[in-house]
């Protein structure tokens, strides 16, 4: 079973992820932004990573650029969950290692086949 870590300064949207991935048999823990992911990031392994843009402490972006500079997190899918649309902000997220974008508000069965794809 794969261990995603979601990451998001809404609490209700952290819910509604998480209740969607488990739903799908994901095991789930939940960071409320990209500081407490980190840390929670170097703690556990997880199989997958997904996380808002803007959020306080560490954005999004920053937290996948910190991701990525970890051995354990350099080929791990990365995606990025938010309400930015712009194709700038895309390819930051791009160049910052992200392995894909989902923009809220998210349907769960594309959620589940994104994540089911990204993850082989």
């Amino acid at each position: 079973m794969s261990t995603i870590l979601t990451v998001d300064d809404s609490a209700s949207m952290r819910q509604m992820v998480a209740y969607t991935l488990r739903e799908s048999g994901f095991q789930v823990a939940e960071a409320a932004d990209g500081v407490e992911a980190l840390e929670t990031a170097q703690k556990q392994a997880f199989n997958l990573v997904l996380a808002d843009v803007n959020m306080p402490r560490m954005d999004g972006i920053a937290l996948i650029r910190e991701l990525r500079a970890l051995p354990a997190y350099k080929f791990t899918p990365l995606l990025m969950l938010t309400t930015e649309s712009s194709m700038d902000r895309k390819m930051e997220g791009k160049a910052a290692g992200a392995t894909g974008w989902i923009v809220k508000p998210f349907d769960p069965a594309q959620l589940i086949a994104t994540i089911n794809r990204v993850l082989g």
